[in-house]
């Protein structure tokens, strides 16, 4: 400006205290360590109860590489106890969190009584949609990959939106898809679906697919537990029939439960997909560039899939609109988040430059 220099500075915000999920427990740990590390910080991790060996062992690595003690840091215990602790604690400077809108809004509670900045990437609902001008094979093939990990994606297109014209032959390909995801131990290389996390869990998904049936939708495959694999597996399951309004259309299931409905114009596809209080991802083939453009403008969604899914770049942002978490991780936008960003303005000639 024409009487100061701005220069501005990145400065380590200190403490940072991770939090991170079961389902991808060592993946989204390196989402959050790597850019709080490289911007300067000292880091608390709390691993997930449920998948807790992942993170320890990346502390062990961390240790024998050389990284000092006392920088990388992990505390395992449940989140009531210890990751309640954790993000209570006066000096803590940063929280990042990953996991589900209910423990998110107490963690905000925590972070809010010491104006502790928060960054939050939360659970999902979101669409798949398939236009008519698709390239419906790779379509189908993506669609029936929304069931791996046992649907334990918070990322995962679960509903599945088809254009109405298309609707009969899409589904025949998804069924072709669908039937080659083998349901099994995970240790095997032909497996596709694995089981649920707890006994706690599977109970959630199953109670989640009774309610479906009983508000009048149709599974048209799956609809149950896979018992003849073992006691936490689920089948894949499609549901048909499925009103907007309904709680299997609106709310995160985190199994290997899809909807199916179907749409005649953009303007119809635009509000099923925005219609939940979510606003995680979303998938979306078609080959017409521009008709994908408009779509993927007015998707409310902190990522959105072009004739692609589960693709990222850790230089590019990262995280959720509405219920599906609060800022940006990624790239720069990590230095944003776990920065104190500071401006030193200084006087022209105040050195004799």
């Amino acid at each position: 400006s024409p009487e100061v220099v701005n220069h501005v500075r990145y400065e380590p915000s200190g403490v940072a205290a991770l939090i991170t999920p079961w389902n991808a427990p060592l993946m989204l740990t390196t989402w959050k360590v790597g850019p709080a590390l490289a911007a300067g910080n000292t880091l608390v991790v709390k691993p997930p109860e449920g998948a807790p060996l992942t993170c320890s062992l990346m502390a062990d690595i961390a240790h024998a590489a050389g990284l000092p003690p006392g920088v990388l840091n992990v505390v395992q215990g449940i989140g009531e106890e210890a990751g309640d602790a954790l993000v209570k604690h006066p000096d803590v400077d940063r929280i990042s969190f990953t996991g589900s809108t209910d423990t998110a809004q107490l963690i905000g509670q925590a972070a809010a009584r010491s104006i502790t900045p928060l960054a939050a990437e939360l659970g999902g609902k979101s669409p798949f949609v398939v236009c008519a001008d698709a390239d419906l094979d790779a379509a189908a093939q993506t669609v029936a990959a929304q069931y791996n990990n046992a649907g334990q994606v918070c990322l995962a297109g679960t509903r599945v939106l088809v254009e109405q014209s298309i609707e009969a032959a899409f589904l025949d390909k998804v069924r072709g898809a669908t039937s080659r995801m083998v349901v099994g131990d995970p240790r095997s290389k032909d497996t596709r679906v694995g089981p649920l996390i707890t006994k706690e869990h599977f109970d959630r998904v199953a109670g989640f697919v009774e309610r479906a049936k009983a508000d009048g939708a149709t599974a048209l495959w799956g609809g149950g537990g896979a018992g003849n694999v073992g006691s936490l597996y689920y089948q894949p399951t499609l549901f048909t029939g499925v009103k907007t309004s309904q709680e299997i259309a609106q709310r995160e299931v985190f199994g290997p439960v899809l909807t199916w409905q179907t749409f005649s114009s953009d303007d119809e596809v635009i509000a099923l997909a925005n219609s939940t209080k979510y606003g995680l991802a979303a998938t979306l083939f078609s080959r017409d560039e521009a008709r994908a453009t408009r779509i993927a403008s007015q998707v409310v969604a902190g990522t959105v899939w072009v004739n692609c899914f589960f693709v990222r770049d850790l230089a590019a942002p990262f995280g959720g609109s509405r219920n599906s978490g609060i800022g940006r991780e990624g790239g720069s936008w990590s230095f944003d988040f776990y920065c104190d960003i500071k401006n030193v303005s200084i006087r022209k000639g105040s050195f004799g430059l």
